[in-house]
């Protein structure tokens, strides 16, 4: 399913356009997956839009950002207030929200401590996670105990993007 464009997407600090969310190719996260992200829905309440658990998916994103060594210069209230502005200005009720937190176009090697922190917040319409059948499928699923092991690098708590 496409994603439907919004009219902005907050970055580093300001407002763009959908369109001008971009990124160099020899981006640091391009090359190594320098990045942390959250993904969170918004519902449609009788009150107006409701985040989900908004404070803990920023303190998540920051906590992931530091075990990556990027400093975030906001706090979990600023992160909220700016998710809460995006749904705001995209005049959306229900709708996912993601943060994203990468290393941008610096540095060409392997360390990304000379690579700029680049933050990109965006929210769309997406229905269903599953989609519509699948959703009443996966409800009928059952959660076994315990940990599936993590063949990757990356230690658990943190959010990276998707390696394999």
């Amino acid at each position: 399913m496409a994603i439907q464009p919004t009219e902005k997407i907050w970055h580093n600090g300001k407002w763009i356009n959908w369109d001008d969310a971009t990124l160099h190719v020899l981006s640091h996260v391009v090359s190594y997956g320098s990045a942390v992200f959250e993904g969170i829905r918004c519902y449609q309440t009788k009150q107006g839009p409701a985040i989900f658990r908004l404070r803990e998916h920023m303190q998540r994103l920051i906590n992931s950002a530091r075990i990556y060594r990027m400093e975030l210069p906001h706090s979990v209230d600023e992160f909220s207030n700016i998710a809460c502005e995006l749904v705001r200005i995209n005049k959306m009720n229900s709708c996912y929200v993601k943060p994203i937190v990468l290393r941008g176009y610096g540095d060409v090697g392997v360390n990304p401590l000379n690579s700029p922190i680049d933050l990109y917040m965006a929210c769309w319409s997406w229905g269903a996670y599953l989609g519509p059948t699948r959703c009443r499928k996966a409800s009928m699923s059952a959660l076994a105990p315990g940990r599936a092991s993590r063949r990757t690098p990356f230690p658990p708590c943190p959010k990276p993007p998707r390696t394999t």
